[in-house]
């Protein structure tokens, strides 16, 4: 029996963006920068996409820009404003988000920038007054993750927009959790740059696009023949693009169905572990993700006292993938050793607890059966893997 439950890393390419693809690789190859007819043809795959992908968001097909993915876009917007200032300036990001981003704004810290990383509560989430007292008169962005993708929890980010939006300061969300699986209108949402991303909605991996707001002035990190409206130089990727656009469409037609089914399975699966000794679940369970499902192991005792003897989120992973089962961990690994998450220290999690995360993310093809199965499975991996001889671990 096998049971993926590892949508959030990526999702299976649904076959009908494999259809798509096909159809460019094949009949539609041309480099959509030239004027011939093979190249129109190309070209007219990479707007129809275009105009899917805006759809997705309610979006002027203008406003989108391809990249390679979430990674890319991230980036192209923190660094992109950045490089409109000769001089440093302020940005601020949440303490929970992708390395997408927070690696960029370490870059730019490097080079003399201010950086405020807000605050989260124990779930996650950023309070919109700790964003208020953070502006400065230099503050030049705000990037503050959607959803997040280690604990699912959504951000109040239609709050956080306003705010910025009067104070005259760009407004960045990396969303690629969230489009595709929540309704986003930018029509509406007060963001000036989104970040989204192909294989997360079913889609070919290497596609992504930014949403840029028009009037938002970027610099581009790539130049050379200024494809994608001189934002982001490079012949186009068609056929991930025309997979991408098909994806993006399909999950704008079943987006309100799966919103519904994959809540279900999401809380039913919580309940199922509730009253699981050692583990707790994580992130805001009210203003979270559909499809997400996520724990941190935290037993008050330890065998003989020994840190190194401590069950991982690690752990799980690896004896659930010897059961069929494919989840993640939250925790990174460096050398051998295992580093504790940043997201669940930032979430006030002690150090030695950091790095038991595990998430569960669910995906067109979950069913109620392999909720029920997983839950099985994981609570005799817990049984087995805790130690029977305890002493109290001091806090």
């Amino acid at each position: 029996m096998q049971i993926y439950l590892d949508y959030s890393a990526t999702t299976p390419t649904r076959k009908e963006a494999i259809a798509a693809m096909e159809k460019a690789l094949t009949e539609q190859w041309g480099n959509p920068s030239s004027l011939h007819t093979w190249g129109q043809r190309s070209a007219t795959l990479v707007e129809r996409a275009r105009i899917q992908v805006a759809s997705l968001i309610n979006a002027p097909p203008e406003s989108i820009i391809f990249t390679s993915g979430g990674t890319e876009a991230d980036n192209m917007a923190v660094m992109g404003v950045a490089r409109c200032y000769k001089k440093p300036q302020h940005i601020i990001i949440s303490s929970v988000e992708h390395s997408a981003i927070s690696e960029p704004a370490r870059l730019l810290e490097d080079w003399g920038w201010q950086v405020t990383r807000l605050p989260v509560d124990h779930q996650a989430r950023v309070d919109p007054q700790e964003l208020q007292l953070a502006l400065q008169t230099n503050t030049v962005l705000v990037s503050v993750i959607y959803g997040q993708s280690e604990v699912g929890t959504l951000q109040p980010i239609e709050e956080l927009g306003n705010i910025c939006r009067a104070s005259g300061v760009l407004f960045h969300t990396d969303a690629v959790q969230v489009v595709g699986r929540l309704p986003v209108d930018v029509q509406k949402l007060p963001v000036d740059l989104l970040s989204m991303s192909s294989h997360k909605i079913y889609g070919p991996q290497g596609a992504g696009a930014l949403y840029v707001r028009d009037g938002v002035e970027l610099v581009p990190l790539l130049v050379g023949g200024g494809q994608e409206l001189q934002l982001r130089s490079g012949t186009q990727a068609v056929p991930s693009i025309a997979g991408f656009g098909v994806a993006a469409e399909l999950a704008n037609e079943e987006m309100t169905t799966e919103i519904l089914r994959l809540s279900g399975l999401r809380d039913r699966l919580f309940d199922l572990m509730a009253d699981t000794a050692f583990l707790v679940s994580t992130g805001d369970r009210l203003h979270r993700l559909p499809h997400h499902v996520s724990f941190c192991i935290i037993p008050p005792l330890m065998k003989e006292g020994k840190t190194e003897d401590r069950i991982t989120g690690k752990t799980l992973v690896r004896q659930l993938n010897l059961a069929g089962i494919g989840i993640s961990a939250g925790s990174a690994c460096h050398s051998g050793k295992v580093a504790p998450s940043p997201i669940l220290l930032a979430m006030g999690y002690e150090e030695v607890f950091a790095t038991g995360g595990i998430r569960l993310t669910l995906g067109r093809e979950t069913t109620e059966a392999d909720i029920e199965w997983t839950a099985m499975v994981l609570k005799q991996i817990l049984a087995r893997f805790m130690p029977k001889k305890l002493v109290v671990l001091n806090r």
